[in-house]
This record gives C-alpha cells, sequence and structure tokens, in this order.
C-alpha cells in the first residue's frame, strides 16, 4: 500500500514539473497607462498586455469620437477580476487614460467640398469665388476613425435662380462595406472681390484709398467688371455714388483737368513761338482730351488739347501735335511775347492769339519774333 501511493505521487510530480517549467515562460498580464481604441467599446486587450484568450471581452464603452475618458486603476482591476482576470502587474500607474480615435471633418472642408461639387456648373465659376451657405450651422463634424475615403459627391442639385443646393457626399469606410453618407442644404452664390465705397462720392471727387474697401459682393450685384483699388484711386466717377455701393471698371473716368466754364490758359504753339492768352473752356475734359476753347480776347472758339490742369493747348497747322516742342508752363499773363511798341510785332501777335495761322505766316511770324527777342538794348 505504501509503495503504490508513494508510486502515484511520483507520477503527479512527474506530471507537474513540465507544467511549472511552462508557467516560467508565461508573461504576467500588464495594465496599460495610456489606450486608443477605434471602436464603440474596450475589451480587455485593450486595457492590459498579455491578455490571453480573455483579450476580446468587452468592459466598458468608449468615450465619444474625438475625446478621452479616465479610469482608476482600483475601477479598471475590479473589472477585470470580475470577468476572472488576476495577478495584473500595475506598477505605478495610478489611472487610465482611454482616447477614441476619430476623423475630424471641420465646416471649411464641408465648405470646399460643396463649392467643389459646384464648380463650373451650372453657370458657377471657380470653387475660390462661391459664396457657401448652410441651412443648418455646420460645425466641426467627427466620423469614425475608419472613414478613411475622400467626401465623394453622389448626387447634385442646384437652382441657378435661387442659389439652393442640395447635394449628397458618401466616405469610403474601412471597416464597412457600406460607405458613409451625408447630406447637405444650402446656398451657393458666385462673388467677385470689389472695391466698395466707404463714404458719399461726388461727380467731381477724386477717389483716395480711405474712400475704398475691398469686399466680396454677388457677381450679378456688380453686373460688369469689377473695378479694384488699384485702379481706383486717383480716379473719378462718372455720376455721383453713395457709401456702400460697388465700383465697376465702367464707372471711372480719367480725372477731369478742365471743367466746363472754367477760366483756363490757352497756349499757341508752332516752332519758334509760345503764346499764351485767357479763355473759358466749353466742356470738361481730361488729360489728352480734344475740347473746344473759348478765346475771351477774339471771341473766336478754338480747338485744343488738355495738357494739364486748367490749361488748353493749340497746335499750329505747320505741325502735329506729337512733334511740338516741350512746352513750358502756362502762365498767368494775357501773352508770354512781350508787349512792344513796334506795329508790326504787336499785330503779329494779336493775330495769332485770334486764330491759328497757316505754315506760311507762321514761317514770316518767326523772323520779327527772333529779331524782337535779339534787339540789343538802348543805351541810356
Amino acid at each position: 500500500m505504501i509503495r503504490a501511493t508513494l508510486a502515484a505521487i511520483s507520477i503527479l510530480l512527474a506530471l507537474a514539473l513540465p507544467a511549472a517549467a511552462a508557467n516560467d515562460f508565461i508573461a504576467a498580464p500588464t495594465l496599460r497607462a495610456s489606450v486608443t481604441v477605434t471602436s464603440d467599446v474596450v475589451r480587455i486587450g485593450d486595457l492590459i498586455d498579455n491578455a490571453g484568450s480573455a483579450a476580446l471581452i468587452p468592459v466598458y464603452r468608449s468615450p465619444d469620437l474625438g475625446t478621452t475618458g479616465t479610469l482608476t486603476v482600483g475601477q479598471v482591476l475590479s473589472v477585470l477580476r470580475a470577468k476572472q482576470v488576476i495577478g495584473v502587474m500595475t506598477g505605478d500607474i495610478k489611472e487610465v487614460q482611454v482616447t477614441r480615435l476619430a476623423r475630424t471633418l471641420a465646416s471649411k472642408d464641408i465648405e470646399n467640398a460643396v463649392a467643389a461639387a459646384l464648380e463650373r456648373r451650372f453657370g458657377l465659376g471657380d470653387a475660390a469665388n462661391i459664396t457657401i451657405t448652410f441651412d443648418r450651422s455646420v460645425a466641426e463634424m467627427r466620423l469614425d476613425a475608419s472613414n478613411s475615403g475622400a467626401l465623394q459627391p453622389v448626387a447634385t442639385r442646384y437652382d441657378a435662380r435661387s442659389g439652393r443646393f442640395d447635394i449628397a457626399f458618401e466616405i469610403a469606410n474601412d471597416g464597412n462595406a457600406a460607405p458613409t453618407k451625408l447630406r447637405f442644404t444650402g446656398t451657393a452664390i458666385e462673388t467677385v472681390e470689389v472695391a466698395v465705397l466707404t463714404r458719399d462720392i461726388d461727380r467731381a471727387d477724386l477717389l483716395k484709398s480711405s474712400d475704398l474697401s475691398m469686399e466680396r459682393r454677388p457677381k450679378a450685384e456688380v453686373a460688369g467688371e469689377p473695378a479694384s483699388r488699384d485702379r481706383s484711386i486717383g480716379m473719378q466717377l462718372r455720376r455721383a455714388m453713395r457709401a456702400g455701393t460697388p465700383i465697376r471698371a465702367a464707372d471711372l473716368v480719367r480725372p477731369d483737368f478742365v471743367v466746363r466754364d472754367q477760366a483756363v490758359t490757352i497756349i499757341y504753339q508752332v516752332p519758334g513761338l509760345y503764346l499764351t492768352t485767357r479763355g473759358k473752356v466749353i466742356e470738361s475734359g481730361a488729360e489728352g482730351d480734344t475740347v473746344s476753347v473759348l478765346n475771351l480776347q477774339s471771341k473766336r472758339t478754338l480747338t485744343g488739347v488738355v495738357t494739364g490742369r486748367g490749361q488748353v493747348t493749340v497746335q499750329g497747322a505747320s505741325q502735329p501735335p506729337s512733334q511740338s516742342a516741350p512746352m513750358a508752363p502756362a502762365v498767368e499773363q494775357t501773352s508770354s511775347v512781350k508787349r512792344d511798341p513796334v506795329p508790326a510785332a504787336d499785330a503779329l501777335a494779336q493775330s495769332l492769339v485770334q486764330a491759328p495761322a497757316s505754315a506760311a505766316e507762321i514761317a514770316q511770324a518767326q523772323i520779327p519774333q527772333v529779331r524782337l527777342s535779339q534787339a540789343p538794348a538802348k543805351s541810356e
């Protein structure tokens, strides 16, 4: 009997030794301080290393998408013991943080996706010029991290008269054969950047930088080529406009250098002769414009080119305006030819002021002018 008992004990010891040796190579379950999950539940295998066959057992509900939750070590160990998981190594960990991964769609990303779906369709232009307004405020959206595909439009509707859109998107899902679907409705309007008046502007006012601000306005509101700030500064408007009005390129004109009924200096210029007199312009004009001007001395109407503020130049018949000699600035006098008691010179100046001379008259007129300018002064 004793021999039988000893034999049984020997057999049991022999069987136990391999099992004990095997346990020496099994790592103990170890708690993790930080956990990330992608599903809506937290499993034992997410919380500890070396969870073995218990790894797939769910124990907690995951935090909301893109958020982090905190568990104390005591809470975790209590749940693990209830699932028959014991001997967990915790080290110096005091709490466990669980973060649920998510894909974030910013509101700007959604706006860009809608604008791209409408770009160059339904009479609209570039996506960068399409302003999107959603029916319901679209804040930052969070999707399951498995939604890794692009926002792909699958159905697009747009009413050009009202600007209303209705667009459906699909996003490919790594963990699911069925794509995630999103739908957005709202208003899409094509806009342009345009210079807008910051104050009421009169027809005669010159536009300054402070008179303008750059804004985006509906393209239909501008109805033409929009004016830029650089193009508008220093120009005049064709008509008076109120503050807040967008400016088109067609609304701008070069500034008037002469205004109708304004007193101006008339310059008569030919080779070797330069005369000035006072006149009254009959029509407004910008620099380079051809206008009619009344000679106040002769009461004759002449045609000249606006060459400066309050200045109209009448060219001689023998010389085109493009070949004219450099003009001296207009002076406030009735004539640049010095009065001389010589009757012939006085008559010559008077005749040239009254009307443009012919080529022959100009050629003859140069001789007495040169003699006048070169005549030696009489000694006292």
